[in-house]
């Protein structure tokens, strides 16, 4: 199993996605604070389509406090500005997988506290931005549960 966690999301249709590929991945959703909607808006619903009630959704007011309370394996960021592609990292069953904000990403200062080897970035070409939130978990997220052989799939 594999924790999401989405740092101050602000477009509540990737919510809606990344809730969805949680619910299909056996995955676990982490909302840190503040959210940029509500979870009850229709755009949220509706991406989510009916997987709500198959996805595991939890909200902290702080990253402290998720890692406080969910402890996980590491912590592993997810930034343009990372330097190590995410292909390169052994993922561990009980890895917490951060995304920033759609329009700043994560901030420097938390990218900062994490060692070089926990920070991840997807290979793009030169002129390229970023992608959408919703693409990059779903890249990395089915990475790493690949590597560790699919369970719970069928």
């Amino acid at each position: 199993m594999f924790h999401v966690v989405l740092y101050e999301p602000e477009i509540p249709p990737n919510t809606g996605n990344i809730i969805r590929l949680c619910a299909n991945t056996g995955s676990i959703l982490h909302l840190i604070h503040p959210l940029g909607f509500e979870l009850s808006e229709k755009q949220v619903r509706r991406a989510g389509l009916d997987y709500h009630d198959m996805a595991c959704v939890h909200e902290y007011q702080s990253l402290e406090s998720f890692q406080e309370q969910v402890q996980p394996n590491r912590l592993l960021a997810c930034s343009t500005r990372a330097s190590r592609h995410y292909s390169e990292c052994v993922f561990r069953p009980g890895d917490a997988l951060l995304f920033g904000p759609e329009t700043r990403g994560l901030p420097q200062a938390l990218l900062d506290r994490l060692p070089d080897e926990q920070l991840l970035r997807i290979p793009m070409v030169e002129q390229s931005r970023s992608l959408n939130l919703s693409n990059a978990s779903a890249i990395i997220l089915y990475e790493a549960w690949r590597q560790v052989g699919f369970p719970g799939a069928r």
